[in-house]
């Protein structure tokens, strides 16, 4: 997931830069949902971790 945000994040950079504000706008808004989606996953799978580990 976190290589999607990125990827999306590249096709903002280079749609900025060629001057395609709408798709420029609309790849960094879908970057943004999939590094809050890849933050909140990495979270709860180290809480998971921390809980399941400390049960031994």
């Amino acid at each position: 997931m976190l290589y999607w945000a990125l990827l999306f994040f590249v096709v903002a950079i280079v749609a900025g830069i060629f001057g395609f504000g709408g798709i420029a706008g609309a790849s960094a808004g879908i970057a943004q949902i999939l590094f809050v989606l890849f933050l909140i996953f990495f979270v709860v799978a180290l809480l998971a971790r921390f809980f399941r580990s400390g049960t031994q």
